[in-house]
């Protein structure tokens, strides 16, 4: 499905250039639900805005279903840390504005029906509260009807119990509606709860230090189970390990 080889990525030239990715290669297979964690500043949400068509690469390459990623595609959707609303824009408008950017009509009211945000149509972001406004974001993303799915930080800055909310939400969809999904967090428990795998990341330049199989996502009571503390566990080790 997502096949990236050898993906360098150096933003600006010469003595003022910095190197995001180096050497890059990883692969996500259909339908499966990828994490990237790594400290700062180590080109995680670098490889998100390739993989999206936002940013070339250097060098390497990146293919989504064997073609490479040149530019934007109408099947890949990219969900940002702040969810991107526009705060003049109703609900139904922030949740239609992709579509309506890549000039299509489809109607978002089964999406957000799906999403709680049914009855909140007219609402502005203003008026929400902030798990909400993120289920909006959520919904801008899934109206496209993506086959891959970014996540660049989308629970960010929430509390705990509603960032278990959108957490819990994500991997119901992603059970209902099948797409492939890459996220990437800061958060241990967060990509030990949602990925099937998890790619760690050296500092900068980001280059894959370790992946970390976790089978055990997905189970309903996997938060509360001695494998999930063990995994936890295991990936801070890996984290610590590839910062020396």
């Amino acid at each position: 499905m997502i096949e990236v080889e050898g993906l360098s990525v150096e933003y600006g030239a010469g003595r003022y250039g910095v190197l995001a990715l180096d050497d890059v290669s990883l692969s996500v297979k259909q339908g499966e639900f990828v994490a990237v964690v790594g400290p700062s500043g180590c080109g995680k949400s670098t490889l998100l805005f390739v993989l999206d068509g936002l940013v070339p690469p250097t060098s390497g390459t990146v293919k989504i279903e064997g073609e490479p990623v040149r530019d934007i595609r109408r099947d890949v959707a990219l969900i940002l840390q702040d969810a991107g609303l526009l705060p003049w824009k109703t609900v139904r408008q922030n949740a239609e504005l992709a579509l309506r950017i890549q000039g299509r009509k489809e109607d978002v009211g089964g999406v957000l029906e799906q999403l709680g945000l049914a009855g909140f149509e007219r609402r502005f972001p203003g008026e929400l509260s902030e798990g909400m406004r993120r289920r909006v974001g959520i919904a801008r993303a899934l109206a496209l009807h993506p086959k891959v799915l970014l996540m660049d930080e989308p629970m960010a800055n929430l509390d705990s119990i509603t960032r278990e909310r959108i957490q819990n939400l994500i991997l119901a969809l992603w059970n209902r509606l099948g797409f492939t999904a890459v996220l990437v967090t800061h958060d241990i428990e967060e990509a030990v709860f949602l990925g099937q795998r998890i790619f760690v990341f050296t500092p900068r330049p980001g280059r894959v230090a370790e992946v970390v199989d976790n089978p055990d996502m997905g189970r309903v009571d996997y938060r509360d189970s001695e494998a999930f503390r063990a995994r936890v566990h295991h990936l801070r080790e890996v984290l610590v390990g590839s910062a020396i």
